[in-house]
């Protein structure tokens, strides 16, 4: 079986740090990940299936790997060496096609009794990530004991697979593990009816927000960040009402809620510049996608006192001014991954199911702009980590040729 696997290597880890910093996504040539053969007849346990991938995409936690960038937060909760790729549609050996679920919770790790967060469906927040059966893991494309999406076969607890409907080819059905995302953190944000939401990011994640936002919430308004001309246009396309660069977001959002700016010495004390540093109202929440220091500073400036931050881009090590949090009782939570939802009517629903469906109703699987076989890895890393400024979302591993599948 072919496999991209990646190892504990600190040189080389270092290296692709720097190779990442100069070209994104160079780390892969640098780095500890390689193109190699492996044995995987050997199955965590008696229940577990062979998933062959169709397609396997490339997520930008896996980019932040590659290029030596993710947080040591997550050093405890992987396991050496390891398969990446977690947003995977494929095959079963009986020919049913299945989209993956990816969290390692306390039933793929065959403990009884379950933690309560996986009692209650919050399978993201399980508590026993680093016991079980399994070596520790957040997730399939983390964990040693399982493979990852980035091959052309990994295990995978049935509980963890999902039927893909016919209705939906495999670029829709590599969607819906992304979109699920979106999915989670539109309902995470609890927008109030006719409020004012702002998205910051337009690349995959903010996308599939902002097509959730339209489907599970009713803001009167909804304005986006976007760098690049195609994510400007994608953005309008699924609800955004106002799409700008992130550098004119405070404007943005000052014009839009009529809320007065605020300057700070050295920003010009009359405005006349144009700058702003924060604004006396704001958004009712902002969506943060992006996870960096620039965009949580844009966020706290932007949301209104009492207001809501959603943060779902990953972060990693941050600089940040956290006095607006304090003094305009800000609530910052975080929106990292699925389960089971509440929706606002009360009924409970899995958060893969509302995403399949929103990824047929929106046309999501349009989002994916090209493929590679795994054997250009190096080309395909490379594209991803510069999507946006080629006019490109999501990028994704081919496994689909049945000469590479049985390699």
């Amino acid at each position: 079986m072919k496999a991209l696997q990646f190892r504990r290597n600190l040189p080389r880890y270092a290296a692709a740090r720097m190779a990442g910093s100069i070209t994104p996504g160079r780390g892969s040539s640098a780095g500890p990940l390689k193109l190699v053969d492996l044995d995987t007849s050997r199955t965590p346990g008696p229940d577990w299936v062979r998933v062959r991938p169709r397609l396997s995409g490339i997520c930008g936690s896996d980019l932040a790997t590659v290029d030596g960038r993710s947080a040591r937060y997550f050093e405890p909760l992987v396991s050496f060496p390891f398969v990446p790729g977690h947003e995977v549609v494929g095959d079963l050996d009986n020919g049913s096609r299945v989209v993956l679920e990816p969290v390692l919770g306390c039933v793929s790790r065959n403990l009884d009794p379950t933690c309560t967060p996986c009692a209650e469906g919050h399978l993201g927040n399980c508590e026993h990530t680093s016991f079980g059966d399994l070596e520790p893991g957040i997730q399939i494309g983390s964990c040693h004991d399982t493979g990852g999406g980035w091959s052309t076969a990994f295990n995978a607890h049935p509980s963890q697979l999902h039927p893909v409907p016919e209705t939906l080819d495999d670029e829709a059905a590599v969607m819906v593990e992304p979109t699920a995302c979106g999915v989670h953190a539109a309902l995470m944000a609890e927008v109030p009816d006719g409020g004012v939401v702002a998205v910051l990011g337009a690349g995959t994640l903010g996308l599939v927000t902002l097509a959730a936002l339209r489907a599970h919430a009713t803001p009167s308004t909804v304005v986006a960040t976007a760098r690049y001309p195609e994510q400007r246009r994608q953005a309008a396309a699924l609800g955004a009402d106002h799409v700008v660069a992130p550098d004119e977001i405070r404007r943005a959002v000052r014009r839009i809620t009529g809320s007065r700016a605020i300057g700070a010495p050295g920003l010009g004390e009359t405005l006349t510049e144009g700058l702003v540093d924060r604004l006396t109202g704001g958004a009712d929440v902002v969506i943060d996608c992006v996870g960096s220091s620039s965009s949580l500073t844009d966020a706290l400036a932007i949301v209104r006192p009492r207001g809501r931050i959603v943060l779902v881009g990953m972060p990693a090590e941050i600089s940040l001014e956290l006095t607006p949090l304090w003094h305009r009782e800000i609530t910052l939570v975080g929106a990292y991954t699925y389960g089971t939802e509440t929706l606002p009517d009360g009924t409970e629903r899995r958060t893969f199911d509302l995403a399949a469906d929103l990824v047929g109703a929106a046309s999501l699987g349009s989002l994916v702009s090209a493929t590679y076989p795994l054997a250009r890895y190096r080309d395909a890393l490379e594209h991803a980590a510069s999507a946006g400024r080629r006019g490109a979302t999501k990028i994704a591993f081919d496994l689909r040729d049945e000469k590479e599948r049985l390699l």
